[in-house]
């Protein structure tokens, strides 16, 4: 027999990780800009970073940012201290490199980590399915959904490396994705201050 609240748990799961975000848009940066390889690095990063989430709200880390003003405000300042850093990062690098190695999965790890808001997302999210210990299978099967999602949209999302090969569209790139994680960043400190 099915159990209903995992069914239920599994459909409202889906649904979120089919909402593109932030995390969409940083594993299809990485696909297209570093091919395949890459992108499925940046989505593998970005499940474990759901898996840091799961744990914390099981050992009540999150509920402190849901409480504490200071706290979510430095967690929001070194999430958006670390945009500005990839967002200059990126500008800085002259030419769209497609074969440098990009660093996807730690990218991805440390920018979902440092993003509250999936903190307190968890905190409010798992909750409704579980307590205590229960909250771990449900975060992993959260995290394997995400991983399967994300990984799959970078393997497709990598064959348009081809296109970004010309120098032009990759310092068009390069000045979007820089622009774009900039403009995050800031957009996150402003809510901190």
């Amino acid at each position: 027999m099915v159990d209903a609240g995992l069914v239920a748990y599994t459909l409202a799961a889906g649904a979120l990780i089919l909402t593109p975000g932030p995390d969409t848009a940083f594993v299809l940066a990485q696909s297209v800009g570093g091919g395949r390889t890459a992108g499925v690095r940046a989505a593998a990063g970005v499940s474990a970073g759901v898996l840091v989430h799961t744990v914390a709200a099981t050992v009540g880390l999150a509920a402190l940012l849901r409480t504490s003003a200071v706290a979510y405000d430095a967690v929001t300042l070194l999430g958006a201290a670390y945009l500005l850093y990839l967002g200059v990062d990126i500008l800085r690098s002259g030419e769209f490199d497609l074969d440098a190695p990009t660093g996807g999965f730690r990218r991805g790890l440390v920018t979902n980590v440092l993003n509250p808001k999936v903190a307190l997302f968890f905190l409010a999210f798992l909750p409704q399915f579980g307590t205590g210990l229960e909250l771990l299978p449900l975060g992993g099967l959260y995290a394997g959904l995400t991983a399967i999602y994300l990984g799959g949209l970078a393997a497709l999302s990598g064959r348009a490396r081809a296109t970004v090969k010309r120098p032009g569209v990759r310092r068009w790139l390069r000045r979007v994705a820089g622009g774009t994680t900039i403009a995050l960043g800031v957009l996150a400190a402003r809510e901190a201050l």
